[in-house]
Formats: structure tokens, C-alpha cells, sequence
């Protein structure tokens, strides 16, 4: 399977160019001719420990930088776009501004989140630091003015979205703002990492995103590039935001005590469930957001992985965290493999390979989800993203626990 997945992406989802001596790549999400900014991260992270290795592979993932920036530039607000920049996307009806090149326009918080993590990561991996040209900064300075307007201090801010007659997790209500909220600092984001509507705005995993992201903007303005102003103003926010998190984001779930909610409003409501998708809240600590053994995470990582969380499903083949996404009875092996990577029990890594090993329905590669009971149920049969992390995970055991990939797994 590691065979299988983990170049699944350099196979199967990479278009490498030049233009006027610069690197450009494209990579496709899977079965979807488009490049979703959070996927590409994702799927090319994985390579970055080799890339001072493979002056290739550096190239591939310097490209890949590119793309991300010239997309930002593009539209900010979009999650997925075409390689061609003058493709119209089959989605133009949106009632959203939709330029050509865009595949989607559903704002993501994380999406921008991710741009920066590859960039940082690349930098910090390989040293390079040309990466950081006049138009890669022109792109990190839109994204924090982005981030900015979606704290919606003083209006609602350029970005609405619906989409009509459609299922109602892929539209958003309020004319297209989404619920109303208290402005307390928090950024809006209309969409999760599972492409899916929030329901209250502020998505407290992509805000922890967002301050891990700001954090990292001022590492590389203030140490490589010597804009003190700026690094001062991503420092600010990340600040800002981080307080609004501790303030707003930790609640008391009548089962499990104080925990983080998934989403508020900043009115006092708030929404306790975990979606696979990543950033979900399972994941902040691999994000860099705080440690695993912290007491505040461990509770809400108990929620997380129990019945008291509504996307919680068990069944005869696994159990594991899903979403409202592919509906019920229904678990993402991304949910899976993250549960694995912030875990620091044996039993319940080898608990993770064991169901990923038998639920792959005998084709050798990760699926987006697949049913509890029934493994051959399954979405998504070229889905990089997951094929490319479950890759990841086990170069990581590798790395840091090889004995666990010597254990004979049960059937």
C-alpha cells in the first residue's frame, strides 16, 4: 500500500512547466481536474524531507510555491482553480464573483493557511529562499489583508457565496454571509476543509491555523526579508486571533468537560463536533498549534474520538470520524491516519494500520471514505490527498516508532 500511495501524487496529479526560466506545478486533487490550494500542500508535504536531495524533486515542489501564489493573486477567496487561466468553471452559476480560472469560490480559511505552510516549510527544509520574490509577497500581503476583511470588524466585507438547488452543506444562508456573529477578532470562514458550509462562522481549528500561519509569515518577513512593519502587523493578528480562540473557542460539553468547539459565533453558541477533514480539531497539534500532551487538547481529542461526537461512526470494519460530507455510517481514512500521527499509544497506531490495511477494498490505495460496514462502499477511488498522508504517516513511523511496522497486523 505504501508503495501504492505514497508517489501517488508525482504519478498521477503533477504537471511541471517553465515560464521565462521560472517553475510552475500543477497538481490535480485526483478525479477532479482542478488544484485545490489545501491539496496541493498536502500532497506534496510529504516530499520536502528529500528535497535537498533531489534538486527535481526541489523544483517540483518550488513550482508548486508558484502556483499557489499566482493563484492568491487571482482570487483569495477561491479554494480550487484551473491550470488554464481563461477556463470558465462548470460552477459560474454561484452567486459569488467568479472569474475565469476558478474552479470554486467557496472561502476557506484554511486554504490560504496552507499556502503558507508550503512555503515556509520549503524554506525551512531546503533553505532556499528565493522563493520569496516580489510577487509571492505582493500574494502573503493580500492574504493577511484578506484575513483582515473576514474578521468583518467594519462590514461584511467583499465575499458572499450561494449556490442554488443544491445540497445545503455546498450553499451558505444570510444571503450568502452566513449566520451572523459578534465581531470579537475571530476570522469568518463560509467553508470547511471538507468543502462543506459552516454553520457558525468562525471555525475555531482554521483561526488555530490561521495563528500557526501568521506566526510563520513573521518568521520569514522579519529573518529573510527585513520588512519589520509587516512581520509586526502578521504578529498583531496572530495575536488577536489566538486571544479571541482562548476567549471564545472553550466550552463545557456536558459529557466531556471543557473542550474546544468547532465552531462559534462570538454570541455564545457553539458547535461541538469534529469533521475528519484537516484542519479539523484532531489535528491542531500536527498543525503546530499546541502539543499533544496538552490538557485542554487531550479532552477534546477524547470528544473527538467518541459517541458524543455527532460524526463519530462505528460499524463492523472501523470506527472512526466522518462528516457530513458523505453522510453516515460513513468514516474518512484521512480521520484514520490523523488519529494515528497524534497518537502516542501502540495499540491505538497499530488499531489505525490494522483498519486502513483492511479497508481499502482490495485496490491498494486510500479512498476519501467508505462505510463501516461495508469497506467496498467506498467514494473516490483517486483522491491523492489521502493516498499522499497515509504515505506520510508511515515514513513517519519509520522514522520515529519503525518496531510498530514490524508488528504482524490481524486480519
Amino acid at each position: 500500500m505504501f508503495e501504492n500511495c505514497f508517489p501517488n501524487t508525482l504519478d498521477t496529479t503533477v504537471h511541471y512547466y517553465e515560464k521565462k526560466g521560472k517553475p510552475y506545478t500543477y497538481v490535480i486533487t485526483g478525479d477532479i481536474d482542478a488544484m485545490w490550494l489545501r491539496d496541493s500542500t498536502a500532497q506534496v508535504w510529504p516530499y520536502l524531507p528529500f528535497a535537498s536531495k533531489d534538486e527535481k524533486l526541489k523544483k517540483l515542489l518550488k513550482g508548486v510555491v508558484n502556483k499557489q501564489a499566482e493563484f492568491v493573486l487571482l482570487d483569495p477567496y477561491a479554494n480550487a482553480f484551473y491550470d488554464d487561466p481563461k477556463k470558465k468553471s462548470h460552477w459560474s452559476g454561484d452567486l459569488t464573483e467568479m472569474k475565469p480560472g476558478v474552479h470554486e469560490r467557496k472561502w476557506e480559511l484554511d486554504s490560504l493557511c496552507y499556502v503558507i505552510r508550503l512555503a515556509h516549510g520549503y524554506w525551512k527544509t531546503t533553505g532556499d529562499k528565493t522563493i520569496f520574490d516580489s510577487r509571492w509577497r505582493k500574494a502573503m500581503k493580500l492574504v493577511v489583508k484578506t484575513f483582515k476583511e473576514q474578521q468583518r470588524k467594519d462590514s461584511k466585507g467583499p465575499y458572499k457565496f450561494e449556490r442554488n438547488g443544491v445540497n445545503p452543506t455546498d450553499t451558505q444562508c444570510g444571503r450568502g454571509y452566513g449566520n451572523p456573529t459578534r465581531k470579537v477578532g475571530l476570522i469568518h470562514s463560509m467553508f470547511r476543509p471538507s468543502d462543506d458550509g459552516t454553520i457558525y462562522p468562525f471555525l475555531i481549528s482554521s483561526n488555530m491555523f490561521a495563528v500557526v500561519s501568521l506566526r510563520q509569515l513573521k518568521d520569514i518577513f522579519s529573518t529573510v526579508l527585513k520588512d519589520n512593519k509587516f512581520s509586526a502587523e502578521c504578529d498583531k493578528l496572530a495575536k488577536e486571533v489566538d486571544l479571541a480562540v482562548k476567549k471564545y473557542a472553550i466550552g463545557t460539553h456536558p459529557a466531556c468537560g471543557k473542550i474546544y468547539a468547532l465552531e462559534v459565533d462570538g454570541f455564545g453558541n457553539s458547535l461541538f463536533m469534529d469533521d475528519a477533514n484537516v484542519p479539523n480539531l484532531l489535528s491542531i497539534p500536527h498543525l503546530g498549534y499546541c502539543n499533544l500532551s496538552d490538557p485542554l487538547y487531550r479532552n477534546t481529542r477524547n470528544f473527538s474520538l467518541s459517541k458524543h461526537n455527532p460524526w463519530f461512526n462505528q460499524g463492523l470494519y472501523a470506527k472512526g470520524i466522518g462528516g457530513p460530507h458523505v453522510g453516515e455510517k460513513k468514516i474518512w481514512p484521512l480521520g484514520l491516519v490523523m488519529q494515528a500521527l497524534t497518537s502516542t499509544d501502540k495499540k491505538e497506531i497499530l488499531y489505525c494500520l490494522k483498519t486502513l490495511k483492511n479497508t481499502h477494498a482490495g485496490t491498494g490505495f486510500i479512498h476519501e471514505s467508505f462505510h463501516v460496514d461495508n469497506p467496498e462502499d467506498f467514494s473516490r477511488k483517486w483522491f491523492a490527498w489521502a493516498n499522499t498522508i497515509f504515505g506520510e504517516l508511515i515514513v513517519s513511523l519509520y522514522k520515529n516508532n519503525p518496531r510498530l511496522l514490524r508488528e504482524k497486523l490481524p486480519r
